[in-house]
Formats: structure tokens, sequence, C-alpha cells
């Protein structure tokens, strides 16, 4: 069974971050899922950006 590490969370994220990006898209959410994809681009520099943005976003919408 691999190990799961760091490397591998990080991944995770921008991969979920993208995502959450692509159903922006789909949603008609555009400004949304441009911020998505820029904090995923980021997220490999600083990890958990992309995590942290988009429980930003789902926060922000809830509250509108």
């Amino acid at each position: 069974m691999a190990n799961f590490d760091s490397k591998s969370a990080n991944k995770l994220s921008i991969v979920s971050t993208l995502v959450d990006a692509a159903l922006a898209f789909a949603r008609g959410r555009p400004k949304s899922a441009v911020l998505l994809v820029g904090a995923a681009a980021l997220s490999s520099r600083i990890p958990g950006l992309g995590t942290a943005t988009s429980l930003l976003v789902r926060l922000v919408r809830r509250l509108r």
C-alpha cells in the first residue's frame, strides 16, 4: 500500500481545487472559476492555498 505523505496531499488538494473550478465554470460562475484555477496554480508553491480558497469561495457563496 502506498504511503500518503504531504506531497500526495498537496497533489490531491490541487486536483480538488481544479475540479471545483470546473464545476464553477459549468455553473456559470466564471469569476470563482478563475480564482480557483489561479489558487490551484499557486498551490504547488504554497501548500493548502487551493483548499483554503475553495473553502472561502464556498463560504462567501453561502453567506450571500
